[in-house]
């Protein structure tokens, strides 16, 4: 999802993302969030982080925010598209 000024990051593998994933999602694994910090950092407004279950999107989260971007945890890629609506 890339409208609204909402951008959902799935962090799951490329393999995962593959076999599904929110409508319009980028895929950046969660390990590379890291080295593409400043990337991500050049997306405008809102950004929802997912994955399987939330628990790596939640990682990122914590990564991410510790560098000083914010972000929100959307939980599984399939609740994603739902948790943007209600940003």
């Amino acid at each position: 999802m890339k409208n609204s000024n909402k951008t959902i990051i799935d962090v799951r593998s490329e393999g995962e993302f593959g076999m599904g994933h929110a409508e319009g999602a980028l895929n950046i694994p969660l390990n590379e969030i890291e080295r593409r910090v400043d990337e991500i950092s050049k997306i405008d407004g809102e950004i929802i982080l997912c994955c399987a279950s939330g628990n790596r999107s939640g990682m990122a989260q914590q990564i991410l925010q510790s560098k000083g971007i914010e972000c929100h945890n959307g939980g599984s890629w399939f609740a994603a598209e739902n948790y943007a609506m209600a940003l």
